[in-house]
């Protein structure tokens, strides 16, 4: 397998030199250049294997030879040892629990499997390499938590000032040893902006060895599949089921889109946005266009210009009818959100966190005009990430897992930043 940029300025990569160089030197996201078909006894066999023999089926064909099958077979057995469970909400809903990972996130499979290709790649290395990270939530935290140790790698993180939940800023700040975080005055976007800018700059990748762990990179963005795949593992009924996937910079419903131009049977996706709707916008008029990126309660998808549109473009030809056919995209208010987890608890038991709410209304939304159809929406975080809000919601405290109970007491450590590309260049240049 091979990979070319978006961009079309630079020449192919194996899986290896995209992964380690995170973006391609034209500065655009690679894209692999032929779409693997998921085998038809791979599909029948779904509900009779385990998450990491999944895993290794789907990744298999992208990492090509970059990866002895032996080691690539470890590495996917250690990126899914825990659950992925799908759990009856209603009689037409369930959701895919992607949050019983270690940084109770969906992005622990993204990022475990990255920081274990790395750790591959880089064995022999002499030079670190600097992985540099952009996170308008839980990117930051898996990604931390993914490559906490890891020989011959140093992790600088930027997030955005105020805008992440104080569990997620107690994952990226509290862990220490070879982990760094730039708290930056500004959104995730400038946050997006500086990451791209380094990435651009030949003095200073000739400085420090620079990759991404961002969903712009192939080794984080690919394993998302898997979620999927898993799901349709655990669904009982006959007919596919409608997914809606919360969505912010959209590398979550681009791997389900890859996964179903495989072969994967989903009847439709909805793109469950916040107010932070720049593709809702592009599926009701055709045109696309980026806005400036707003805080709300579900702050990981608070993405103005979400990278990963560009991949799901490409994917289905930038044509808007095929695209428009099998997407639909739905904007959900915070009010709006408030209330669907206050009343998804009171009706059903069950406590939602933001994201899960947002695509939870927009699900409900949509089989409403659909009622021969069930579907499936993706919970993306433990609700105890967002305290204020699911409190708020239900009246009840979320208690915190055994898992968080020593972090949540350890000091924070981060550097301030101002968002000018200049101060993260000074930063990086020492």
């Amino acid at each position: 397998m091979h990979y070319y940029s978006l961009n079309r300025q630079s020449e192919p990569v194996d899986f290896r030199t995209a992964t380690v160089a995170g973006q391609a030197p034209d500065g655009g996201l690679y894209f692999p250049e032929t779409i693997p078909r998921f085998p038809a006894e791979f599909l029948a066999q779904l509900p009779h294997l385990t998450p990491a023999e999944i895993a290794l089926t789907v990744l298999r064909p992208y990492v090509g030879t970059s990866i002895p099958e032996p080691e690539l077979a470890r590495i996917c057995a250690e990126t899914v040892d825990f659950p992925l469970p799908v759990v009856s909400v209603t009689d037409r809903m369930s959701a895919l629990e992607l949050f019983h990972g270690p940084t109770l996130a969906f992005k622990d499979v993204g990022a475990r499997f990255m920081s274990r290709c790395l750790g591959y790649f880089s064995r022999h290395e002499t030079r670190p390499v600097t992985v540099l990270v952009a996170t308008s939530g839980d990117t930051g935290g898996a990604v931390a938590s993914g490559f906490l140790g890891v020989p011959g790698v140093e992790v600088v993180i930027l997030y955005p000032q105020g805008r992440v939940s104080p569990v997620q800023e107690q994952q990226l700040t509290a862990l220490g040893q070879n982990i760094r975080a730039l708290e930056v005055r500004g959104n995730f976007d400038d946050c997006q902006r500086l990451v791209k800018q380094a990435f651009r700059d030949d003095e200073l990748r000739q400085r420090r060895q620079l990759t991404s762990a961002n969903s712009i990179n192939v080794a984080r963005w690919l394993p998302q599949q898997v979620y999927y795949v898993a799901a349709l593992a655990q669904w009982p009924h006959a007919q596919p089921p409608v997914m809606a996937v919360p969505s912010g910079n959209f590398g979550n419903l681009c791997a389900g889109l890859l996964a179903y131009a495989s072969g994967l049977p989903v009847a439709h996706f909805v793109a469950a946005c916040n107010q932070n709707d720049a593709v809702p916008r592009y599926l009701q008029s055709g045109h696309y266009a980026a806005q400036p990126a707003v805080a709300t309660l579900s702050n990981a998808m608070d993405v103005g210009d979400p990278s990963n549109f560009g991949r799901i473009l490409e994917l289905f030809g930038h044509q808007y009818p095929v695209l428009r056919e099998l997407l639909s995209g739905y904007t959900v208010s915070d009010a709006d959100t408030t209330a669907t987890i206050a009343r998804v608890f009171r009706e059903t038991s069950y406590v939602l966190d933001p994201h899960g709410a947002v695509a939870y209304f927009a699900l409900e939304d949509y089989l409403r005009h659909h009622p021969a159809q069930r579907g499936l929406f993706l919970e993306t975080a433990h609700p105890v990430k967002f305290p204020e809000a699911v409190e708020t919601a239900t009246g009840r405290a979320v208690p915190i897992p055994a898992e968080l109970a020593d972090l949540m007491h350890r000091p924070k450590q981060s550097t301030l930043l101002e968002p000018e590309y200049d101060a993260l260049r000074a930063y990086l240049w020492d």
